[in-house]
C-alpha cells in the first residue's frame, strides 16, 4: 500500500521577503517562488510556504489526485487545484493535485 505523500506545510510570517532571506540564509534550501503575498521552498524532503495570515491558514498539504475542479475547489496560478478540509480538532489540511486538473 502506497502512503500519502505531504506536499507542504504552510506556516504564516508578517513579512514575507524578510522571512523568505531568513530561511535562504539559515537553511540549504532553495526558492521555488515568491511574491508579496506568498514565498515557496524547497529542502530535501519537504516544501515550506511563507504565508500571510490575510491570505492563507496554517496548514500542512497532502497529494490528493482525487480531487476535481469543482465547486469549494480553487484552480491556482501553476495549475495546480486544491480544496480545505478541518480534521476533527479543526487542524486545516489542504488537499492538493498537481496534474490532470480537469
Amino acid at each position: 500500500m502506497k502512503l500519502d505523500e505531504i506536499d507542504h506545510i504552510a506556516i504564516q510570517v508578517k513579512d514575507i521577503d524578510k522571512s523568505l532571506n531568513w530561511y535562504l540564509k539559515n537553511f540549504n534550501c532553495k526558492k521555488i517562488y515568491s511574491d508579496k503575498t506568498w514565498a515557496f521552498i524547497e529542502l530535501n524532503n519537504i516544501k515550506l510556504a511563507l504565508v500571510r495570515k490575510e491570505q492563507h491558514p496554517f496548514h500542512f498539504a497532502v497529494i490528493n489526485n482525487n480531487i476535481h475542479l469543482e465547486k469549494n475547489v480553487q484552480k491556482h496560478r501553476d495549475g495546480s487545484i486544491s480544496k480545505y478540509i478541518n480534521d476533527p480538532d479543526g487542524n486545516k489540511i489542504e488537499l492538493i493535485k498537481y496534474t490532470d486538473t480537469k
